[in-house]
């Protein structure tokens, strides 16, 4: 009978800084091209109508092939997909950041987007294996859940910095070195049992279906704030979507393998911190393109200033992460860390929707991100533990995906529709408050003002709903048992061995 009481792998808090290091890559380039695509556009001379595909290559790669990397990262194991995907990263990125033409820069972000779907499921399932010991976990995921959160604004720091003091090309460049370090490190340190793998044949159509549907979600979104939500292009998209998904529902039911078991989906706390994560990640990124275009365009910000205005939020998100959810998950129920988290963010997106053309940084917007970073840290650290919490391991590579898809296809509907809203209001408040004489500049300042504000109290009111569904859907107990002791209870003899090394 083998030995289940094995002592966990003693390099386990080593990699987890090389899997850190991985992810914050990941999460910045998210972030870190937005403010450097202005320079891009003109130094490559690229349209208007193709400047959003710098944005959305990456998006639509990404966000439709997690699922594929997820289970790719279960069948080849995690620590190969891990240094596979760092590997091509820092090749697509190098690509990138040597672009002479519009086709290669978005060739490279595709491929970014390609490697970045086998590599984020891959980090997020290591540290699940690795880290099995309840307070142990806790720690751990509360350094990686600050890192998940908190990487966006680093993105928009750095984007900035090289923006102004260096070029755009090292918004590509600065991946190289994170990349070869994070892949050195892990050939190193890390250590997978090979008994955590899924030797099952791959599901191609499930491959198939489910990139196809979560591309034409992803793009359909993307073509809505482009075209409207009522053009042919952006309803025939939301209708293959549908079709696509449905049919991949279908093929899971049947197929003896499936690439997304639904018991990963079905069970409550889970489907309650995908569902409430999506919903999250529509209000921050929305929040982020807003108030970036509201410093800089509104308030004369320079790229530098406007990442360093993030930097206060992304403190008190890593303080949320590390110092309340990370000790309270053991203690206290994740529903009870998410709910009131999400909650408090909401208030501090309330605060931000008091801006005007004159606000105060410290008195109006300050407050705002320090309640919203305090609150999203909180929430995010027991969301990103439960997420893989009692999982089988043999699908933990499948239902760490799943969090990176919840999460970038909220991040796509978040840029459409809250850009929808906003661009609305402020043509609404334009063409109501016109009158001869009129100062049009004035005017159109105040307009878009409007129009952020709106769609900022839309994103609290959905950061409200993503409380909601977290204390009602999630009804796990704390996280201070053993890596089984939740989720997929009936399978728990064949976890407990796999993970417990």
């Amino acid at each position: 009978m083998p030995d289940l009481t094995t002592q966990p792998d003693p390099r386990r808090w080593k990699a987890l800084i090389f899997i850190a290091l991985a992810q914050l890559m990941v999460v910045l380039d998210a972030t870190i091209v937005n403010i450097a695509l202005p320079s891009a556009q003109t130094d490559l001379g690229i349209s208007d109508g193709n400047r959003q595909w710098v944005i959305t290559a990456y998006a639509l790669a990404f966000g439709g092939l997690l699922l594929f990397g997820g289970r790719v990262s279960d069948l080849w194991g995690r620590k190969r997909a891990f240094v596979i995907g760092l590997i091509g990263f820092a090749a697509a990125s190098a690509l990138g950041g040597a672009a002479v033409n519009t086709g290669m820069l978005l060739g490279a972000r595709a491929l970014q987007g390609a490697f970045g779907a086998l590599l984020a499921p891959a980090a997020l399932s290591l540290l699940a294996v690795l880290f099995t010991e309840a307070k142990e976990r806790a720690k751990a995921f509360g350094i990686f859940g600050a890192i998940a959160g908190a990487g966006g604004g680093v993105g928009l720091i750095l984007g900035g910095l090289f923006t102004e003091y260096l070029n755009w090309r090292w918004t590509f460049f600065v991946n190289i070195p994170f990349a070869v370090v994070a892949a050195v490190g892990a050939v190193l340190v890390i250590r997978e049992p090979a008994e955590g793998r899924n030797p099952s044949k791959l599901d191609i159509p499930g491959v198939i279906l489910a990139t196809l549907g979560l591309v034409s979600l992803v793009y359909g979104f993307t073509r809505a704030e482009s075209d409207g939500w009522t053009s042919g292009s952006t309803i025939g998209l939301f209708a293959a979507a549908a079709v696509l998904l449905l049919a991949f529902v279908v093929v899971e039911k049947k197929v003896k393998a499936p690439l997304l078991p639904l018991r990963v989906l079905t069970d409550r706390n889970r489907g309650g911190v995908y569902v409430s994560l999506a919903l999250a990640a529509i209000a921050m990124f929305g929040l982020f393109l807003f108030l970036t275009f509201y410093l800089q365009v509104v308030r004369g910000y320079s790229p530098v200033k406007t990442g360093l205005a993030f930097l206060p939020m992304i403190a008190t998100m890593i303080t949320g992460s590390t110092q309340i959810g990370a000790r309270l998950m053991t203690r206290v129920p994740a529903r009870w860390l998410m709910g009131p988290g999400f909650l408090l963010a909401a208030v501090g997106m309330v605060l931000l929707t008091q801006i005007d053309l004159d606000t105060s940084y410290t008195f109006v917007i300050l407050p705002g991100l320090l309640l919203m970073g305090l609150g999203m840290g909180t929430a995010f650290m027991p969301a990103m533990s439960l997420s893989t919490h009692g999982v089988q391991a043999r699908d933990a590579g499948v239902a760490s995906a799943m969090v990176n898809t919840s999460q970038q296809v909220g991040g796509a509907i978040g840029t459409a529709l809250l850009n929808t809203i906003a661009a609305s209001a402020t043509t609404d408040y334009f063409k109501s408050h016109m009158a001869p004489g009129a100062d049009q500049k004035l005017l159109t300042f105040q307009s878009m003002v409007h129009g952020y504000s709106t769609a900022v109290w839309w994103a609290a009111g959905i950061l409200t709903l993503a409380a909601l569904i977290a204390v009602v859907c999630i009804t796990a107990g704390h996280q201070g048992g053993p890596a089984a002791a939740s989720g997929d209870a009936e399978d728990a003899e064949d976890f407990v061995p796999v993970m417990a090394h």
